[in-house]
């Protein structure tokens, strides 16, 4: 650390303190009073970025800017409603702040698709010993009789929505929960499916039904994939928070990370359970619709949660900005 760092830090170490104890305290100053911290805090933060990007202090900053979106945003009038300002701001906010792990969980669960592909691609026995001898010799029978995704019709539809979401449920609170062991539990979680969806889809690709497969089985599989992958997120950052307490106690750092890792984990539960209900009730007819409905599905649905994840919260970090710079003229 330079000499003119340490300076820096000094001369804002109060004001920085003073802001904190604003947001975490549990008496909040006025809005503008916030406001006019916030601006400052943030021109701080673009000091830090461009002066001394390999500081920890920038890492410091950006987590307090993010707080401070949530909270002050809590104070406004109009947004009395907690549910709506859950889903409308807290979440999308905490996305944000944490949005490195939404990257490395989905650059981890590529990587192990990647690897599932290229084993089965190599091993004429992967893709046996992943998905089972049941299952393979299963769907090896119903591409002979032309319907690859006949799995999918099995069983009522109440009862197939049901048991798959509640085990997708079960996939998803697991993968966080694992993340106490400083996220290498998640990152066996995404590992896991991840390798059985490449090994699971390059199946297909050598039996010549890749197409078939795709439109039917992306249809609930957009958001139930992309859903498990955000839970991920949610596990990668738990265990950041006991391996990296940055300025925080240890324990105080878990639980701030266990509180925002838990509602990013919630927000993913009505995907969840609109994917469980796309598997029970359309995956099923997805041979008899044409290409068009299949397709559209898949692209509306994935986009619908692509949209709220990756790019909703840059939008609404970039909104808030400008609105509350506004406040402190």
């Amino acid at each position: 650390m330079s000499m003119r760092e340490v300076a820096f830090i000094k001369q804002n170490k109060e004001k920085w303190l003073d802001f904190e104890k604003a947001i975490f305290g549990k008496t909040l100053k006025k809005p503008d009073e916030l406001a006019s911290l916030y601006v400052h805090l943030i021109n701080d933060l673009s000091y830090a970025q461009t002066y001394y990007p390999k500081s920890k202090t920038i890492l410091y900053l950006n987590n307090l800017a993010a707080k401070a979106f949530q909270k002050i945003y809590k104070t406004k009038r109009e947004d009395t409603n907690r549910f709506v300002h859950f889903w409308k701001i807290e979440v999308p906010m905490i996305v944000y702040q944490y949005r490195r792990y939404v990257l490395y969980a989905f650059l981890l669960f590529g990587t192990f698709i990647a690897i599932g592909a290229l084993s089965a691609a190599n091993d004429d026995a992967f893709v046996r010993l992943i998905l089972g001898d049941h299952y393979v010799n299963m769907t090896l029978e119903n591409i002979d009789k032309g319907d690859p995704v006949a799995v999918y019709k099995s069983g009522s539809n109440w009862g197939g929505f049901i048991a798959i979401t509640l085990n997708n449920l079960y996939v998803g609170i697991l993968s966080f929960i694992y993340g106490v062991f400083g996220g290498f539990g998640t990152g066996y979680v995404l590992l896991r499916n991840g390798i059985m969806i490449g090994a699971f889809q390059y199946f297909f690709y050598q039996q010549d039904v890749f197409w078939e497969s795709v439109r039917g089985i992306w249809i609930h599989g957009s958001m139930e994939i992309f859903a498990i992958v955000i839970e991920g997120s949610a596990g990668l950052l738990l265990g950041a928070s006991i391996l990296f307490p940055k300025t925080y106690s240890r324990f105080n750092s878990f639980k701030m990370g266990f509180r925002d890792g838990v509602k990013i984990l919630i927000s993913t539960f009505p995907f969840t359970f609109a994917a469980g209900f796309l598997e029970g009730y359309v995956t099923r007819y997805s041979n008899a619709m044409p290409n068009w409905a299949s397709v559209g599905i898949i692209l509306v649905t994935l986009s619908i949660i692509s949209y709220y994840y990756l790019i909703y919260p840059f939008v609404l970090n970039k909104k808030l900005k400008k609105e509350y710079a506004a406040l402190s003229i």
